[in-house]
């Protein structure tokens, strides 16, 4: 069945349900993990300096070089925690008996995760699914969409769970004890 599985992960409960689906799986079927991070300026954490780089730079001089020291700095400490990620979640899959090796890409998130599939050899890959706003889709693209139709092998698009909505004042449940007295 699936022998290789690339796992795509990142630090939000999205990427650790992607793991859990993805842990799960390789463990019935014997398979072994490739756990990829894609560093990529459309992801939030991401240290971002548009408008200081490019034809349309804020500062036609350039870019100081303390600037760019600190930008350096930020940057490699964007990729260290997403190291750190993949470190902590190959010893959990490595405790469960599962073989797991980590991959770090850098770009764009659909198009690195099919070139790593592809080099890593890879019979499947899962990803969650962030369910953007049909406007957000359409400018910023779908990282799922473009796997389910890029990828070099199968795609397991996991569905985010829906959270349980809180409970509002109108609606809490009154309970009534033996002794007459009223919880709220």
């Amino acid at each position: 069945m699936f022998h290789k599985i690339l796992v795509a992960v990142d630090r939000s409960p999205m990427g650790k349900q992607v793991f859990a689906e993805a842990l799960s799986l390789a463990r019935s079927v014997g398979a072994s993990l490739v756990l990829v991070n894609i560093l990529s300026l459309e992801e939030e954490e991401c240290p971002n300096m548009p408008a200081l780089m490019g034809p349309n730079a804020a500062y036609p001089g350039g870019i100081s070089s303390s600037v760019m020291e600190i930008y350096q700095e930020l940057w490699q400490s964007y990729a260290e925690r997403g190291l750190r990620l993949l470190r902590s979640l190959a010893e959990e899959a490595a405790t469960a008996g599962v073989p797991t090796e980590i991959l770090q890409g850098i770009g764009s998130p659909g198009s690195t995760l099919c070139e790593l599939a592809q080099t890593a050899g890879a019979d499947l890959i899962v990803m969650g699914r962030r369910q953007h706003s049909r406007l957000n889709e359409l400018l910023l693209g779908s990282t799922s969409n473009y796997a389910l139709h890029h990828a070099p092998c199968s795609v397991l698009v996991v569905q985010g769970r829906p959270s349980p909505s809180p409970v509002h004042a109108s609606e809490q449940v009154t309970s009534v004890t033996q002794e007459g007295g009223v919880l709220t």
